[in-house]
């Protein structure tokens, strides 16, 4: 709900920035190009880039310019083309401007403009970034058509380079291995010109702010009030936390400047100015919090969550107005899903965030078990992701009870499910995105999200529903798990059981995915998320519904029928055609393959718990970037029930 009408504070905060600003410019506040464009930002380039030297990041320095902004790494200069704040991503372009050192050393070569200009390898290597995986993948599998053609080697060394060994051109791209379709296998009968084709449209490179202490140092300086930058003087401490001078008396330094006898009176109504304002100030406060507070008190369900947890814990509140207006009277155009207990709308709040509006019903005649289980699952939603902080769970905004409806604000994801990819509108592009290693990455986000659920949160949770459906994908292919409507903490602990803990519930869950040790027997563990999310993994290697009709009944269940294939050897039956085209991949599948048959265990005691998981995701995940390879497929089926007995995964 936008806040009353505030008109004293406003003009308080002008005056005190028009104050501020006389008395003690910022070092980092103000740029001679600050009015012009600086593409690709819309206007001041945001953090960790900067213009002002000493300001930002020292590797992130822009040089604003038209049609395109320039940056320096490792003594290469580029032209940034594209930004995107989202993934930490940039696409970069050579710098067209040729130096000495990169002068080609002879002319009769045919060399393309690009790689003339270069001559040497692009070398990012001690920097922040590094050169992205797809852009590698495209570089390091590029051959050229036997035999190639080379020219006089003695003269042109860096052609003949280029052309027996593509990938030189990018130095970071050399070791590596990437998986591409057979599209981007084909030889090149131009490597040349084909190579600096790829450099025009521009280098994609990303950077990793958890790796570099200057991110988290400037996280404390920002908490300070404080404007991050660097003192280049210093080697051995570069970061340099950056506060405007302190001010030696109330008087600002301009007033002080004037006829000494308007000093006095200046000095004398700027206080009493500032009162009137701090006091209208506080009484627009008092007033905002009794309505509030009044409104809040009518509704039970706010009641409710304010009896759980405090106030200042729980996400803001919004007005069913606010997002009525926000997603366009929830126009049917905008509706992006729909979950179980209601539609997801796309939404713009007043602030210009881009969101997603799950409305979990309508105030009309229903069922009153089927509304007040809508409201537990709402109160319950609320509660939990209010206690919860992981780069792979979504972020709940706010909610909005309303007589006309339940709503929760939450991340807007871009690209659609893991389903959606897998078996719905997105499967088109499959090929080109859900590579092998991309599959690993999300299996291994998943289960650190789950992970973080299980051993990071006090009491545990249980997600309860982790499915395709509810992993949630990003441009970048990184994922975010959602909807924690069935979600339960593990409050009740059971000292007799090898478990951490169980509650008895009755069983809730997506068929295809629920634990049958817990629907046997009632009692909801950690392992019950751990077999759903053998069941994702069984989804990914094979690419199959983890239900459908179609299949023999025995094996309408994914889990029943890959286990059924594990035990008969035949586990190649069952994989992704796109991903037995790969031998290398298959390596990897098969370990992958051992690992989700042991998580949808027919018994929960005879599953890893989410700390096992991870860590042998993390071991394939090395493995296959190394390009090791393991056991033949031939016997993949065959080792995976040697090593483990199955007692039935049957729903």
């Amino acid at each position: 709900m936008p806040p009353p009408s505030l008109s004293p504070f406003f003009a308080l905060c002008l005056l005190l920035s028009f104050l501020s600003h006389l008395a003690s410019p910022h070092p980092c506040s103000s740029h001679p190009h600050t009015s012009s464009p600086c593409p690709p930002f819309r206007s001041i380039p945001p953090f960790p880039f900067s213009f002002s030297l000493g300001c930002g990041h020292p590797s992130f320095q822009i040089n604003c310019s038209t049609p395109h902004s320039l940056i320096s790494i490792n003594n290469f200069t580029f032209s940034v083309l594209r930004y995107n704040p989202n993934s930490s991503s940039l696409t970069l372009l050579p710098n067209l401007q040729p130096t000495s050192s990169a002068a080609p050393a002879y002319t009769n070569c045919s060399t393309p403009h690009y790689l003339s200009l270069l001559n040497r390898s692009l070398d990012l290597s001690g920097s922040p970034f590094r050169i992205s995986d797809a852009f590698c993948s495209r570089i390091s599998n590029l051959q050229a058509c036997s035999p190639p053609p080379l020219p006089n080697c003695s003269h042109c060394p860096w052609e003949c380079s280029l052309i027996k060994n593509p990938a030189h051109v990018l130095r970071d791209c050399g070791s590596v291995h990437h998986s591409v379709s057979d599209l981007e296998n084909r030889c090149q009968s131009d490597v040349l010109g084909y190579l600096d084709d790829i450099l025009a449209r521009g280098i994609d490179v990303e950077w990793d702010e958890a790796q570099d202490p200057y991110f988290s140092s400037c996280r404390n300086c920002s908490a300070t009030k404080g404007v991050c930058g660097f003192n280049s003087s210093d080697p051995h401490d570069h970061f340099m936390c950056i506060r405007p001078e302190s001010e030696s008396s109330f008087t600002p330094a301009w007033i002080q400047r004037v006829n000494p006898k308007r000093n006095a009176v200046l000095s004398l109504v700027i206080p009493l100015m500032l009162l009137f304002l701090f006091v209208s100030i506080a009484v627009a406060i008092f007033r905002s919090r009794r309505f509030k507070s009044s409104r809040t008190e009518e509704d039970p369900t706010i009641l409710f969550l304010h009896n759980q947890r405090s106030a200042s814990l729980l996400p803001p509140v919004f007005t069913y107005e606010e997002l009525e207006a926000a997603t366009n009277r929830f126009d049917p155009k905008r509706k992006i899903g729909d979950g179980g207990f209601g539609s997801v709308f796309l939404g713009q709040l007043y602030d210009g965030r881009i969101v997603a509006v799950k409305y979990l019903h309508k105030h009309h005649a229903e069922a009153a078990a089927g509304r007040a289980f809508s409201t537990k699952s709402f109160c319950n939603e609320i509660l939990i992701l209010s206690s919860i902080d992981h780069p792979n769970l979504v972020k709940l905004h706010g909610y909005c009870s309303d007589p006309r409806g339940l709503l929760l604000v939450y991340d807007y994801v871009t690209n659609g499910t893991l389903a959606d990819h897998l078996h719905g509108p997105k499967i088109s592009f499959r090929k080109g995105s859900l590579t092998w290693q991309v599959r690993i990455d999300i299996a291994l986000q998943t289960a650190l999200a789950m992970e973080y659920l299980h051993c990071s949160v006090v009491p545990p949770i249980v997600h309860r529903d982790i499915t395709s459906s509810n992993i949630f994908v990003e441009k970048d292919m990184r994922i975010k798990v959602g909807d924690f409507g069935l979600s339960r903490l593990l409050v009740v602990q059971d000292t007799s059981s090898s478990s951490t803990g169980f509650v008895w519930t009755g069983p809730q869950g997506t068929p295809g995915y629920l634990d049958p040790d817990y629907h046997r027997s009632f009692r909801l563990t950690e392992k019950s998320d751990v077999y759903s999310f053998g069941v994702v993994l069984l989804e990914l290697i094979s690419g199959l519904k983890p239900v459908d009709q179609s299949r023999d009944k025995r094996e309408i269940a994914l889990a029943d029928l890959v286990v059924s294939r594990i035990h008969m050897g035949q586990l190649d039956q069952v994989v992704d055609p796109f991903l037995a085209k790969d031998e290398e991949a298959m390596d990897t599948v098969t370990a992958v393959a051992e690992l989700a048959f042991r998580c949808v265990a027919a018994d929960k005691d005879d599953r890893p718990d989410s700390k096992e998981v991870v860590e042998e995701l993390k071991r394939v995940r090395i493995r296959s970037r190394a390009g090791l390879r393991s056991t033949s497929n031939s016997h993949a089926g065959a080792e995976v029930a040697k090593n483990y007995e199955v007692k039935g995964s049957g729903l």
